[in-house]
């Protein structure tokens, strides 16, 4: 009865764990399916005084004897203790030999003095990405850019009647001493505007070189006496201010629509009209007629736009895409486009580089967004980078709304805008505003018509009864 009791617990509890010493143990025994049944184990009893236990269990019994003597003769406590002292060590030594290998093969300190940016994942001699530092100053020049615009105010006597209908067509002159406005309105007359002038109305001279609406006019950048005036009876004239005439530099019966100049001289021109054509006319040659004529869109071109580094590239504003031509290319009919700006469901109302670069093309269109390209490489198709919602239905009494670019500028842009109260807006070509110029006394209707000077911190305004609008810091 002893020996049942304090074999008892002891089954038990080396039952339980038997799967964890048997690595350990130098002897291990094999069962058989036999084994687990009665009938086997009653043929193998054998009544010897050993409390009845069979030879099975005795021997089992036996095993686990010397299991337990092994196990305290290796003392596992202290192997184990030992086992985990070691593996610190060894841990240690390891990172200590890292660190000293690490200190011998450090380079050395860079010389002091600035050094090169050169990237060590890019290629040997590969320069920057130029995306980089615009990306950086980005927020800075914006930030002073908005400043400037805010401090743009108008007042009372900044406002002017120039011509007497609807204003088609205005530009600064280039000087910075005084601000001198010009204005093309719908019966073909001309007006000179200086600010704060003492001479005709207001400082407003009056002129009628033509007959139907100046649509398009700029002053000569190589010759600052010279704006040149294009109007829809067909005349492009040049008011020569120093010979005090209009001189005809170029005539057909009817229907021209817009110009820009192909030289830095500004004495070769790319004229377009109603038809579809571009004429290439040089002012040196005698007479008022072109040096070639090319047909491009069956319709109608509303505006060309010169490239101002390139110049013998030129943007066309044809029915539903935006073209461009190499002058150097071009044929009587059919002339193939070097590049085409796509994605405008109506008709477009202007297309221009951007003033600097040439590198974008920006795009007003009757669908009621502006859109800017990026013309850069010059592809196929000129991908589109930003496109922005923009009011453009003015209805048959207002001129049409045409977004242009700042000269001072690469990437912002004026437009006129149809909301209430009635301002002006400038974009950033990401398609952020940037400014919305307004005045409840002295603005109270669209300004169709926008422009701001090349140099001077200044913007014009024209409205449909012949008002030019300055703001000016």
């Amino acid at each position: 009865m002893n020996t049942l009791k304090e074999m008892t617990p002891v089954n038990l509890e080396e039952t339980s764990r038997r799967s964890s010493r048997t690595a350990l143990a130098p002897k291990r025994l094999q069962y058989s399916p036999e084994d687990s049944t009665a009938e086997t184990t009653q043929k193998k009893r054998v009544r010897d005084g050993h409390g009845g236990l069979s030879a099975y269990e005795l021997e089992r019994l036996e095993n686990i004897r010397q299991n337990q003597a092994f196990l305290s003769s290796i003392n596992l406590f202290q192997v184990v203790c030992l086992a985990v002292l070691l593996g610190v060590l060894s841990f240690f030594f390891c990172y200590l030999f890292g660190y000293l290998l690490g200190l011998k093969s450090t380079p050395a300190k860079k010389p002091a003095g600035p050094l090169p940016m050169d990237p060590v994942n890019m290629e040997e001699g590969h320069k920057l990405p130029s995306q980089l530092l615009k990306l950086c100053s980005e927020v800075g020049v914006i930030f002073l850019y908005r400043s400037v615009l805010k401090n743009m105010k108008i007042t009372e006597d900044k406002v002017a009647k120039v011509v007497k209908d609807r204003i088609f067509s205005a530009a600064f002159h280039p000087c910075t001493s005084s601000l001198l406005m010009a204005a093309g309105d719908k019966w073909g007359k001309v007006g000179l505007w200086k600010l704060g002038g003492d001479w005709g109305d207001d400082g407003v001279l009056l002129f009628e070189p033509h007959t139907r609406p100046v649509g398009c006019m700029a002053f000569s950048t190589a010759h600052p006496t010279q704006l040149l005036s294009l109007s829809y009876d067909g005349s492009l004239r040049c008011m020569d201010i120093e010979k005090a005439v209009f001189d005809d530099v170029y005539d057909i019966e009817d229907g021209l629509k817009t110009f820009d100049f192909m030289s830095h001289d500004c004495v070769t021109l790319v004229v377009g009209n109603w038809y579809g054509e571009v004429a290439i006319v040089d002012r040196r040659t005698p007479g008022n007629s072109h040096e070639s004529l090319h047909s491009l869109d069956p319709k109608v071109l509303r505006c060309v736009s010169v490239h101002p580094l390139q110049k013998q590239y030129f943007a066309v504003a044809e029915s539903r895409y935006v073209s461009i031509y190499d002058s150097r290319c071009l044929k009587k009919k059919k002339s193939e486009a070097v590049s085409q700006l796509h994605g405008h469901s109506l008709s477009i109302s202007s297309a221009y580089f951007s003033p600097i670069t040439g590198n974008r093309v920006l795009t007003s269109c009757m669908d009621d967004n502006i859109r800017i390209y990026d013309t850069s490489a010059m592809t196929t198709k000129s991908p589109l980078l930003t496109s922005i919602r923009h009011d453009m239905h003015t209805g048959r009494w207002l001129t049409k709304l045409s977004a242009v670019w700042d000269p001072k500028q690469e990437d912002c842009f004026v437009v006129g805008s149809m909301m209430k109260p009635r301002r002006v807006r400038v974009f950033h070509e990401s398609g952020q505003p940037q400014h919305s110029f307004m005045d409840n006394e002295n603005l109270s209707t669209v300004l169709s018509v926008t422009a701001f000077h090349p140099t001077r911190n200044a913007l014009l305004g024209g409205n449909a009864s012949g008002r030019l609008h300055i703001f000016s810091s």
